[in-house]
C-alpha cells in the first residue's frame, strides 16, 4: 500500500469512528458533522450560525468527547471583558509572586457561544488566539494547547443588542456552517433518543487529540492537482472582481478552500481531489468572507446566489486529475 494510500485509511478511519460517535447524539446532521470533521483535521475554526436549539451546544461536547478533549463554554455577553477569556496575571501572596490564571480559552475545544453578543474588543482578545494560537497578557505570551479550535455559534436572526463580527475575524473561521431544522423523522428520533437522558453522558472518546494532530498531518498526502489548486485560487480571485462585493475572498480564504478540500477527499476515502470538492466546499469556507456592496443588498440579494454566480462563470477543470 502506497503511503498516500495508507494516510487516506487512517483518517477516513478515525473519521467514521468519530462521525458514529457523534451521530449517537447529533441526529440528522451528516453533513454538518463532516464539515466539522473537515475543520478538525485542520485544526480550523467553526462559525455555527442558527437559531436556538438546534444542538449547536450539543455538537460541540459531543465532538469534544469523541476526541477526548479539554472542552470549556464561554458564554458572550456585553459585560464579559477579554481577562474573562484569555487569563489575569494575579499576585499570590502564597508565592509572593504574578502567577498566570488561564481563562476558559485554554481548551482544545472552546465553545464561543453568541460571541456577535461581547463587545469588539472583548471580540478582538480572540483574534490572537485563533490566528497564532497564543495568548498575550502583560507582555507575557502563552501558547494555547494543541488541537486548538474555536466552534463560535450566534443567532443569524436576532440581532439586536450584538455586535457584528468584524471581516479580520470571520476571516479566521475555516468553515461557516449550519445544522438547521431536522427533518420529521429525525425530529422523532431525537424526542425518544432524549427522552429518559441524555446519550451525551455515555458518550467515550474514539480518538485522541494526540492522534488526531498526527492524522493533520496526513493531510499532504493527498494529491491536488495543478489545475485543481489553479481552479481554487480562478474562484477565490474571481469574487475580488465581481461587481456585487466590496469585499471579496482574501489568499487566506484560497489556502482554507485548498486545506479544506484535501480534508474532504481523505474523509471519503480518495487520495486526491476532485473539481467536485472544490464546488461544494467553496460556500462554507468562502461566503462568510465575502462582503456584498448596497447596491447589491438593496435589491435582496445574498451572498450565497452571488457566488453561486461566481461558481457558474469559473471554468472547471475537465483534465485527468486521478
Amino acid at each position: 500500500m502506497s503511503d498516500s494510500a495508507d494516510s487516506v485509511v487512517k483518517i477516513q478511519d478515525a473519521a467514521r469512528r468519530i462521525r458514529e460517535n457523534i451521530t449517537r447524539v447529533v441526529v440528522g446532521a451528516d453533513k454538518a458533522v463532516d464539515l466539522l470533521l473537515v475543520a478538525l483535521l485542520n485544526n480550523g475554526h467553526v462559525l455555527l450560525e442558527d437559531v436556538p436549539g438546534t444542538g449547536k451546544t450539543t455538537t460541540a461536547r459531543a465532538l469534544a468527547r469523541s476526541i477526548g478533549a479539554d472542552f470549556n463554554r464561554i458564554q458572550f455577553t456585553p459585560d464579559l471583558m477579554p481577562s474573562d477569556v484569555v487569563g489575569i496575571n494575579f499576585y499570590s501572596q502564597k508565592s509572593g509572586e504574578f502567577e498566570f490564571r488561564p481563562g476558559p480559552l485554554v481548551a482544545n475545544i472552546v465553545l464561543a457561544d453568541e460571541i456577535n453578543r461581547a463587545t469588539p474588543r472583548t471580540q478582538s482578545a480572540l483574534l490572537e488566539a485563533m490566528e497564532e494560537r497564543t495568548t498575550t497578557i502583560d507582555g507575557e505570551t502563552h501558547r494555547l494547547p494543541e488541537p486548538f479550535v474555536v466552534l463560535a455559534t450566534q443567532n443569524p436572526i436576532e440581532l439586536e443588542g450584538t455586535f457584528p463580527l468584524p471581516e479580520a475575524q470571520l476571516d479566521r473561521f475555516l468553515v461557516r456552517m449550519s445544522l438547521g431544522y431536522p427533518s420529521e423523522i429525525d425530529e422523532l428520533a431525537i424526542v425518544r433518543r432524549f427522552e429518559d437522558k441524555s446519550p451525551l453522558d455515555d458518550l467515550e472518546p474514539v480518538v485522541n487529540a494526540s492522534e488526531l494532530i498526527d492524522l493533520g498531518k496526513l493531510l499532504s498526502a493527498i494529491h491536488v492537482d495543478d489545475v485543481i489548486a489553479s481552479y481554487v485560487v480562478a474562484l477565490c480571485r474571481a469574487t475580488r472582481q465581481h461587481e456585487a462585493f466590496d469585499l471579496g475572498a482574501s489568499p487566506r480564504a484560497s489556502l482554507a478552500l485548498f486545506k479544506a478540500i484535501r480534508a474532504k477527499a481523505a474523509i471519503e476515502g480518495r487520495d486526491y481531489v476532485r473539481p467536485d470538492d472544490v464546488k461544494e466546499l467553496a460556500h462554507p469556507v468562502m461566503s462568510h468572507r465575502l462582503v456584498l456592496n448596497s447596491t447589491t443588498r438593496l435589491r435582496g440579494r445574498v451572498t450565497d446566489d452571488v457566488l453561486d454566480e461566481v461558481i457558474a462563470t469559473v471554468p472547471v477543470p475537465i483534465a485527468d486529475i486521478r
